[in-house]
């Protein structure tokens, strides 16, 4: 089986749910806890040993690729203060030089489009597809256990991994029917992107992680439009799962849907209890707002 060194993440969304604070600011910058939510990404998939970072980009989008970019006086002030501690947080959460690549997506035409913008970068060879909304929370990180688990499987295959939802909510997600289990993982039968109440064939969800074959560039590049009038990433899937396999891995961790104000406050609630330096201040403060709240 090849080995995945090629990440993409998909970062040309507008962000209007959390207008205004992403009016002049990427939804991707918005911080959980101490880190933007891009990090905590990026973060998961070098741990996994990825090795080229694929970022989809748009208009005003500028600042990421600026994040994980050197910044020069920055690091001069830190040393200079003695700041030892911060100075090495800082390089040690930057890709390598020449690990990062950038590439528009120059209309809003859906996930698939926007997957399919990085054809060229990733070239012909399996890839890892991480959205950038989606936080995981687990050790190790979710696309670690994925690439273990890809690594048992008969190739070409395609690696989603997937995670439980409450069924009466199954209708909000993109759902994936459940096989026969091969190793850590089972074999999908059938994907349906928000199901009618009640016609779920499981309560497994697709949580924003994929290891995907190369082939789907050549079906995005159909530009066939789904729902929305836009370029659906899982409709390609669908037609690519009638020639290659496509596997589910339920990983060891939780998901935050950073999409969401909810989700992405649930987010910054949950990884700052599990900050060694917040946890106890923090949980302290939760106690006494919810004395508060409850009266």
């Amino acid at each position: 089986m090849s080995r995945i060194r090629k990440a993409v993440f998909p970062v040309a969304g507008l962000g209007t749910r959390f207008l205004p604070a992403t009016k002049a600011m990427p939804k991707e910058m918005l911080t959980v806890v101490d880190r933007p939510v891009i990090q905590h990404v990026v973060d998961e998939a070098r741990e996994a040993g990825i090795e080229h970072f694929i970022f989809v980009t748009g208009r005003n989008k500028g600042v990421i690729e600026d994040h994980f970019d050197k910044q020069v006086e920055l690091e001069a002030t830190l040393e200079r203060r003695g700041k030892d501690r911060e100075l090495a947080e800082l390089e040690g959460s930057l890709p390598g030089p020449g690990q990062t690549s950038f590439t528009r997506q120059q209309a809003p035409l859906g996930l698939g489009h926007a997957v399919w913008c990085a054809r060229e970068l990733v070239g012909n060879e399996p890839f890892a597809l991480l959205l950038p909304d989606m936080v995981m929370q687990d050790a190790p990180g979710c696309l670690k256990q994925m690439l273990d688990t890809y690594a048992d499987l008969a190739a070409p295959a395609n690696l989603l991994a997937v995670e439980e939802v409450a069924p009466e909510l199954a209708h909000q997600y993109g759902i994936v029917g459940v096989g026969e289990t091969v190793g850590r993982a089972f074999r999908v039968e059938g994907m349906i992107e928000k199901p009618a109440p009640g016609t779920a064939p499981s309560n497994l969800f697709i949580s924003g992680r994929y290891i995907l074959q190369p082939e789907i560039f050549a079906l995005l590049g159909a530009h066939q439009t789904g729902a929305g009038g836009e370029i659906q990433l899982t409709d390609a899937m669908i037609r690519l799962a009638k020639t290659q396999a496509f596997y589910g891995y339920q990983f060891r961790g939780k998901s935050f849907d950073c999409g969401s104000k909810i989700g992405f406050l649930h987010a910054n609630v949950a990884f700052a209890l599990a900050h060694e330096d917040l946890a106890t201040e923090f949980r302290q403060v939760l106690r006494d707002l919810l004395a508060e709240d409850l009266g």
